[in-house]
């Protein structure tokens, strides 16, 4: 084999089986390693790992890839509390990160979240603002943080308040624009495209290099 390899934890998320897809169909790849809770559909590309998230560090302890695609996240009302919010969207995904380092992968691309801030009053953006930060601090060779506002796209659970701001966001989108541009919403299929184009551009001056509603659009359309 003569391509690339992609590892990717969160596969059955709203943006993680957009990405794991479009890996697959991905020339450029030979193999794609999805580290997943539950099986994913099979392809001759894919290495499904079923693991037990709490044991997550010594599942992954000698996988290796080039890039490593971080797409995994709950929300307070699936954890049913704060600390196992913070073991999730913190815990798991820095050990992902640890892992990935450790391993020698030159590329790790994370969704956070708009207003991701470590000291941010906010309980959800400070969990992801840390999470900013503690991965930068394992100085991959390249790091690509996405930064959406609302996610919209098919889930497999109900959320009544991104279901209700989904239907008020087109009467407030005509005032969003100059800085407010990145509040915008986005589909979870146009930041998979974006993770998977970046992954596959040149890198650019800054790392980490954060990308923002406009960002992933233009990488988006790129892709397409």
């Amino acid at each position: 084999m003569s391509g690339k390899t992609a590892i990717l934890i969160g596969a059955t998320g709203l943006v993680g089986k957009q990405v794991l897809e479009k890996l697959l169909a991905l020339p450029v790849y030979d193999k794609v390693i999805a580290v997943s809770r539950k099986p994913v559909t099979p392809h001759p590309k894919l290495q499904n790992l079923v693991v037990d998230f709490d044991h997550l560090a010594a599942s992954i302890v000698n996988l290796h890839a080039d890039d490593a695609f971080c797409c995994l996240g709950t929300t307070l009302k699936q954890a049913g509390s704060k600390s196992e919010f913070h073991k999730v969207d913190f815990g798991y995904n820095l050990e992902f990160a640890h892992a990935m380092r450790q391993n020698g992968c030159t590329h790790f691309l994370l969704i956070s979240a708009l207003g991701a801030f470590p000291k941010s009053l906010v309980f959800y953006s400070r969990v992801k603002g840390l999470l900013e930060k503690d991965i930068t601090t394992l100085e991959f060779p390249r790091l690509s943080i996405f930064r959406p506002s609302l996610l919209l796209g098919e889930r497999g659970e109900n959320r009544l308040g991104e279901n209700l701001a989904a239907k008020l966001m087109p009467l407030v989108e005509p005032f969003l624009r100059g800085p407010l541009r990145t509040v915008q919403p986005i589909r979870g299929e146009q930041v998979a495209s974006a993770m998977v184009a970046v992954a596959n551009l040149p890198a650019p001056e800054e790392n980490p290099a954060v990308y923002y509603y406009d960002d992933m659009l233009a990488a988006s359309a790129a892709f397409a």
